[in-house]
């Protein structure tokens, strides 16, 4: 079902975007004959053949491992994109907040999961309603206690159209979640005495046990999602739901999928949340990411960039560009100039610190393409975000545009 895409009126509020697209909705990027000349930096683009890769890529081995995907939308925040991730073939959409599912809702996904705990009684009772307004709607968040559950009770939901609600296990040193199987037994029979919810299964995020792909860490993280398997098997669901499992995001897709795939023989929905793997990096996910190896396909490819101006070249060997933290992300790892030799060595509210290497020149009015670090924290920044046909010619063509809901 197509989604309704935010198709607004450009103008100056549409950062990167010139005065050569103002007045121009959305839908007519397409069309209006644009390269990245016509663009003012600092600019970020997505590579639609890079998106088209890595959406085939992906949903071609869940098919293969008999699991599902719903992927983490707060990557983007962007129904175009989302509307790739559905007609490749999602189960669903993931959300983090009760207001990033309304804006899915308001889209037109089916199927939300809030992969977060929902402990806002008016947001809930807004979801409520929003059930019994759309028949066809399924909306899924998690529990991590007792007091969740009252919290969520307490919204009096519609009992004929029940919030489904998925048992969170953690484990000690992660982040959210019960800390024991036991106290996800207590939480589960608490959801399945609450007027108007519905246990619909468990589900936990397994990135905190391993911060990189050492024996050790896929050992831990191979460790918890066995909790999951634990705790699903000593619960008792209703008779009318087939539950779900879900864990999975982009770093250990591979993982959540070996041990939990077997689940689906006997009636369960496995579902992962990974959702960096539409736009991938090249930095964080382009290290953690298993895609590639164990799928004996190319790799996932970056498809984003960022593109900045040189704006002072104030003693040799340094540069400063017009990109800074208001523009591009540094959470996990700074920028990487891609289009000349050298270094981001630090960032400012608005420029960046280029240090080149040895021979290296670049000239004020220059402009240099910055592989990125965390599409989560790339989009953030951007209202709109410009579609480009190749990064490596020499002036790509702007061939669309999607907006962002942050």
């Amino acid at each position: 079902m197509p989604l309704q895409i935010p198709d607004p009126v450009l103008g100056t509020w549409a950062k990167g975007f010139s005065a050569k697209a103002d007045g121009l909705r959305l839908s007519e990027v397409a069309g209006a004959g644009l390269h990245l000349s016509d663009m003012s930096t600092p600019v970020l683009t997505v590579h639609e053949a890079a998106l088209s890769h890595n959406e085939a890529t992906v949903f071609s081995w869940a098919a293969e491992q008999g699991v599902l995907l719903a992927p983490h939308g707060k990557t983007t925040m962007s129904p175009a994109l989302w509307q790739g991730l559905l007609d490749a073939g999602a189960w669903g959409i993931s959300v983090a907040t009760p207001w990033q599912a309304e804006v899915a809702i308001e889209a037109g996904v089916a199927t939300v999961l809030i992969a977060n705990g929902l402990t806002d009684v008016d947001a809930a009772r807004r979801l409520g309603a929003l059930l019994v307004a759309k028949p066809d709607l399924r909306v899924l968040c998690w529990a991590d206690s007792v007091a969740t559950v009252d919290i969520l009770s307490a919204a009096h939901i519609d009992q004929s159209r029940p919030l489904d609600v998925l048992v969170e296990l953690g484990g000690v040193g992660g982040r959210t979640g019960a800390r024991t199987v036991e106290e996800g037994e207590r939480i589960a029979r608490a959801i399945s005495a609450a007027p108007g919810l519905r246990l619909a299964g468990v589900t936990g995020y397994e990135g905190p046990f391993g911060p990189d792909r050492s024996d050790e860490s896929i050992a831990a993280v191979d460790a918890y999602l066995g909790t999951l398997v634990e705790l699903h098997s000593r619960l008792a669901y209703a008779d009318a739901i087939r539950p779900v499992v879900s864990a999975g995001g982009s770093s250990f897709p591979d993982r959540a999928a070996a041990v939990l795939a077997p689940l689906g023989a006997h009636g369960v929905d496995v579902v992962l949340r990974s959702g960096a793997f539409q736009i991938h990096d090249d930095g964080f996910y382009s290290r953690m990411s298993p895609f590639g190896p164990i799928t004996g396909t190319d790799s996932l490819r970056s498809a984003m960039h960022a593109w900045s101006r040189v704006v002072s070249q104030p003693e040799p060997g340094l540069a400063l560009l017009d990109a800074g933290r208001r523009d591009v992300p540094f959470d996990l790892d700074l920028p990487v100039p891609q289009s000349v030799s050298g270094e981001i060595t630090a960032l400012n509210d608005q420029h960046a610190f280029l240090q080149l290497a040895d021979g290296v020149e670049v000239r004020p009015g220059d402009v240099v393409r910055l592989g990125l670090s965390h599409p989560c924290t790339a989009f953030d920044k951007w209202r709109v975000v410009a579609v480009i046909d190749d990064p490596d010619a020499i002036d790509p063509r702007v061939i669309g545009a999607v907006a962002t809901c942050f």
